[in-house]
């Protein structure tokens, strides 16, 4: 009896240091966009170093694929590329096409700043 509420308690407990899901940058891509193209050419080669892409990191998705279980309730459009920043499987902000590698990270940046404050990574 007391192992079972020992072993109730611990995972509880770990349970309550886990941290939820990450952010994420979704990306629905399809083949043939000129301006997925432009994207993984000018961002898409050095997202995964910045510090935006370690804070959000990059999830593709083909248009034409279907939705995973876990991003059910985000809402697709048809349009490529679309770039949709989610947390906990909630969606916090989206960027339709690609409008310049500027303005990309500007918008980005903006909605980054909507995630919760998030501790700094010790080196």
């Amino acid at each position: 009896m007391w192992s079972t509420r020992l072993v109730a308690f611990c995972a509880l407990l770990v349970l309550s240091v886990l941290p939820g899901k990450a952010a994420e940058l979704i990306m629905i891509e399809q083949a043939g966009c000129h301006w997925c193209a432009a994207w993984d050419r000018d961002v898409g080669i050095v997202y995964d170093k910045t510090k935006e892409g370690k804070r959000a990191p990059l999830r593709r998705l083909d248009l034409k694929d279907k939705l995973p279980e876990d991003l059910a309730s985000i809402r697709i459009e048809r349009f490529t590329p679309t770039f949709i920043l989610v947390e906990e499987n909630r969606e916090v902000g989206r960027i339709r096409g690609y409008p310049g590698e500027d303005f990309f990270w500007g918008l980005l940046g903006q909605m980054l700043d909507k995630l919760p404050a998030q501790a700094s990574p010790q080196s």
